[in-house]
């Protein structure tokens, strides 16, 4: 991946981000922690890695992407909307009466929303049901899940795990954000994750452990998967920082799921803007 690239695509997560803060601080409620730490890895499937169509959501053979981790609905909505689902402006409209931007992700209502997440668990089983789907249809489109790493406390999520490996879907690419934090508190006092790589290659998955605010990196990661020749679906296990890009955000419980007021909103976009030079 050229620099130039890398530079194109950090310039459209830092954009994202902005909008992210913005949309929770124009709602008063909403998830940023989780969203900032997830802005490379939605960034970099949307504008480079996935087969889609804005103008045509439905295309039969495009690549899916859920979002298990659905409270961080935000990120997904300010990377729809800067790819060209929906209008940019339509984002002030979280969580408000009336939006189709609910505080978790709808599919009969947003554009390119795959599943109506937010239960979590959920998202990652039904990637899983998409995946089989696809291979019982021939088809060899992808499917993306991310999940978040207080997701993986869910018994489902192991589950569907065990499903996965079972069915050899070579055609499914997860990733799980590993920024240490969840709404109780630090991931490892609540309940320890790790090895969270060293888990999924139990069941049966193939591991790969990356930065993920590293585009070269994302891009490696989701390349080898995708050419990868054997049976195994793909884990990416990225560690991230929670509230990545805003000083006063980062590795903050409060975070997870708390509005900045319009101070810190201005205090945060400066930040993303210096960040961006």
């Amino acid at each position: 991946m050229s620099k130039i690239r890398v530079e194109t695509l950090q310039a459209h997560a830092d954009a994202i981000r902005c909008d992210v803060l913005r949309m929770i601080t124009e709602a008063g409620s909403g998830h940023p922690g989780g969203s900032l730490s997830a802005a490379e890895c939605l960034t970099y499937l949307y504008f480079h890695a996935m087969t889609l169509d804005p103008a045509n959501p439905q295309m039969a053979d495009r690549d899916r992407f859920v979002l298990s981790k659905g409270h961080a609905a935000p990120v997904l909505y300010a990377t729809l909307a800067h790819r060209g689902f929906f209008p940019v402006a339509d984002l002030m409209g979280l969580r408000k009466l009336g939006s189709p931007l609910q505080g978790h992700p709808d599919m009969r209502k947003v554009p390119g929303v795959e599943m109506s997440t937010g239960s979590l668990g959920t998202g990652f089983s039904t990637a899983i049901g998409m995946a089989l789907a696809a291979r019982l249809d021939g088809s060899n489109r992808r499917t993306f899940v991310l999940l978040g790493d207080g997701e993986l406390d869910e018994g489902q999520v192991w589950e569907a795990a065990m499903a996965a490996g079972h069915y050899k879907l070579n055609r499914l690419i997860a990733f799980v954000d590993v920024n240490g934090l969840q709404i109780d508190g630090f991931t490892k006092d609540v309940m320890n994750p790790e090895p969270v790589d060293q888990k999924f290659a139990a069941f049966g998955w193939d591991v790969q452990v990356i930065d993920g605010h590293d585009f070269k990196a994302i891009h490696e990661a989701v390349d080898q998967a995708s050419a990868a020749s054997g049976d195994r679906p793909h884990m990416i296990v990225m560690r991230t920082v929670k509230g990545q890009g805003v000083s006063f955000m980062e590795n903050q419980c409060k975070w997870h799921g708390s509005a900045p007021s319009q101070d810190e909103l201005a205090q945060a976009l400066e930040e993303l803007a210096e960040g961006g030079k």
